[in-house]
């Protein structure tokens, strides 16, 4: 068990999603065949090396790549809980400042990763550090709200890391944390024009890379972004596309009972949860 449990946050509903049909269990009908994590993890070091060739103007000051300076931990998780087939990709956005951009982990949140989780692998410092916004990794004494309400979730959900990654895989669309001159996070949609245009087609690459090595039955959008470039990347002939709450703390709906929100769609959707 790690402390700090859930509280509740998100990104507000999109208007359009349709999150209240039926639909039958995403159990397969047959025994897919095992996939080994490191197709996950070749996905990942073609992305880092291609996301590192992007450069970015203002109002993005400082660009963090976890997937360089916390490779080690990164790989350590898509080796561990990495082995396809999944039934349920969940897909965040990009890093925040106090998650996957001090760990390396998706929503990483530190107790989460350490407690639960159970990584421990070295993590450096990115290249062109802001000084409000320091990598310490797994000493960093920031809790990163989004990343502690979907990991207690899954813990209370599911128990261990291993019943729960049986059936889900959390990842993040974009690897890159973006800041501004003042230490603000940036998220990837206020991007300069001519910046975000080739950031999308990189990250679009890899999410194709990542559906094809994993085969999910759904793909989970955690919030409206991941949502919209799941549906833009993987359009009508791949699998289903959903979306549920994000739990971020700027999110008044989230605050209210993230995790029962987060349930509650997920069964919508089809998902099996108890």
């Amino acid at each position: 068990m790690f402390p700090g449990r859930p509280g509740g946050s998100g990104t507000p509903q999109h208007p359009d999603a349709n999150l209240q049909e039926r639909v039958p269990s995403l159990t397969p009908l047959f025994e897919a065949p095992t996939m080994a994590p490191e197709d996950v993890v070749a996905n990942a070091r073609n992305l880092r090396s291609d996301v590192d060739t992007l450069h970015f103007g203002p109002p993005a000051c400082h660009v963090y790549n976890p997937l360089d300076y916390a490779w080690e931990m990164h790989r350590e998780y898509l080796r561990r809980y990495g082995e396809g087939p999944k039934e349920v990709l969940l897909l965040g956005m990009n890093p925040g400042p106090w998650g996957l951009a001090q760990t390396g982990v998706p929503f990483g949140e530190i107790a989460a990763v350490r407690d639960w989780l159970c990584l421990q692998s070295e993590i450096g410092r990115p290249a062109n550090e802001h000084p409000k916004r320091p990598v310490l990794g797994l000493q960093c004494r920031r809790s990163e709200v989004s990343g502690r309400r979907l990991w207690a979730w899954a813990e209370a959900t599911f128990s261990t890391p291993e019943a729960f990654f049986k059936t889900f895989f959390v990842d993040n669309y974009c690897p890159l944390q973006f800041l501004e001159s003042s230490g603000r996070n940036l998220t990837p949609e206020k991007l300069a024009v001519a910046d975000r245009r080739p950031l999308l087609e990189v990250c679009d690459d890899a999410l194709r890379r990542t559906v094809e090595a994993l085969q999910p039955s759904l793909v989970v959008g955690v919030g409206t972004f991941a949502e919209a470039r799941a549906r833009v990347v993987l359009g009508d002939d791949g699998p289903r596309i959903g979306r549920i709450l994000h739990p971020s703390p700027a999110s008044p709906a989230a605050n209210r009972g993230w995790p029962e929100t987060a349930t509650k769609q997920l069964e919508d959707l089809g998902v099996l949860l108890h």
